[in-house]
């Protein structure tokens, strides 16, 4: 097996953070990230980069994080004992964006990398990551769009890949207390190892670089689309169910807050405004009820 090189992943993760902030700036055109390096009192640190009230994104979040100790969380361990015991090393860069205009999708995506070592032993080690969708407003073309992408970054790496890991995302960003789907899906992988330090690595790096192809596109084609205060109410409300998700069931925020990240980086995925009414339906037949009727559902888009 390939020596296991974290500071190459390192290094692809911090490009990785500059071009998707670049990307993001430049479609913005009003507004550029600033940045927040930060240091964890028990290991390592990062960079958080924050665009805020810009012309496009009312907020846009892309963070950087490599922090490593000797105490695990229990989010961790708890599934997996043979990780009791051993340092580790987590490294990697997520974001989220929610935009001003409700036509325009809220997304998420992650990539990363986790290590655990110990003495006389043979390492634990996993890539995960993945990105999905949130519309407000759902356009099925730019679904379609997405979910190509998705697949095209998948494809080298075999005909089964896109479709393994689109299931993962469909099950993993659910609200089982909603019965619903977060959005329409994306990608989703965890634990991958199996393929060797080398290829699982690569994998990594074209999910990676396909969040840009796959999201500004649908960014450029619906930022100057018209909206009123309905729209922007319904926004708000669907909002909520990112809230929800993100502090029930997201592993992610659960590990960054037992091992001690950054409380504002961590958090920093929450919308700045957000609504919640008691019981709301949407009106049937109404453009808010399509998302509900054609959307929040499990399907195959592509």
């Amino acid at each position: 097996m390939p020596e296991i090189n974290i500071d190459t992943v390192k290094k692809y993760l911090l490009g990785l953070q500059d071009t998707i902030c670049d990307a993001l700036s430049e479609e913005d055109g009003q507004q550029s990230f600033t940045e927040d390096a930060w240091q964890r009192e028990q290991g390592g640190g990062g960079r958080t980069r924050v665009l805020t009230n810009g012309a496009v994104f009312e907020q846009a979040g892309v963070n950087f994080s490599h922090v490593y100790g000797n105490q695990l969380p229990r989010s961790a361990t708890a599934a997996r004992p043979e990780l009791e015991g051993r340092d580790f090393q987590a490294v990697g860069v997520s974001l989220v964006i929610h935009p001003h205009n409700p036509h325009i999708p809220t997304s998420h995506a992650n990539v990363r990398f986790f290590i655990a070592e110990k003495e006389n032993t043979e390492p634990v080690w996993w890539f995960g990551g993945g990105f999905d969708l949130t519309p407000y407003y759902p356009v099925r073309e730019d679904v379609i769009h997405w979910h190509k992408t998705a697949k095209a970054a998948c494809d080298p790496f075999g005909d089964s890949i896109y479709k393994k890991y689109k299931q993962c995302c469909d099950e993993y960003f659910y609200l089982k207390h909603r019965d619903e789907t977060r959005g329409v899906g994306g990608l989703f992988f965890d634990d991958l190892n199996e393929w060797g330090f080398e290829k699982s690595f690569e994998f990594m790096q074209s999910i990676g670089n396909a969040f840009i192809p796959a999201y500004r596109p649908i960014v450029s084609k619906n930022k100057n689309k018209p909206y009123g205060e309905t729209e922007r109410d319904f926004q708000l409300y669907r909002r909520g169910r990112y809230v929800e998700y993100n502090l029930v069931y997201d592993r992610g925020t659960l590990f960054g807050l037992q091992t001690g990240g950054r409380t504002e980086s961590i958090l920093m995925s929450l919308p700045p405004l957000v609504k919640w009414r008691y019981n709301w339906k949407p009106e049937p037949g109404s453009k808010e009820a399509d998302l509900y009727d054609h959307y929040l559902k499990p399907q195959q888009w592509i």
